[in-house]
C-alpha cells in the first residue's frame, strides 16, 4: 500500500453542532479531494472519517482544530489507520 495515503477518524468536541460544522467540513474535505463522511454524535461532538493523501488529511485536521467561524473547538482526538479506498465521495451522514 502506498504510504502517501491513509485514513483518519477525527472526534471534535466543543460547540460544534448547530454551527455549520458538518457542512463546512464536507466542503473542506471536497476541496482537499478527500472521501468519507462527517456526522453529529449524541454526546454533542462531531466525528469525521476521511481518507486520501496524508498531507491533505493533516490539513483537514488543522482545519478541525479551529472549525468554522461560529464553532468553539475544545478538543480533537485522531485515530489513524490504513487507506481502504471504500469511499467514493465525502458526505454528511444522518444516522
Amino acid at each position: 500500500m502506498d504510504k502517501k495515503f491513509g485514513k483518519v477518524q477525527i472526534f471534535v468536541s466543543g460547540r460544534v453542532q448547530g454551527v455549520f460544522f458538518r457542512d463546512t467540513a464536507r466542503r473542506k474535505a471536497k476541496k482537499l479531494k478527500l472521501n468519507g463522511w462527517v456526522r453529529n454524535l449524541s454526546n454533542g461532538s462531531v466525528e469525521i472519517l476521511a481518507e486520501g493523501e496524508k498531507e491533505k488529511l493533516e490539513e483537514l485536521i488543522r482545519w478541525a482544530k479551529k472549525g468554522p467561524i461560529l464553532a468553539r473547538v475544545d478538543k480533537i482526538k485522531t485515530n489513524w489507520s490504513d487507506f481502504s479506498g471504500r469511499f467514493k465521495k465525502f458526505e454528511i451522514k444522518f444516522d
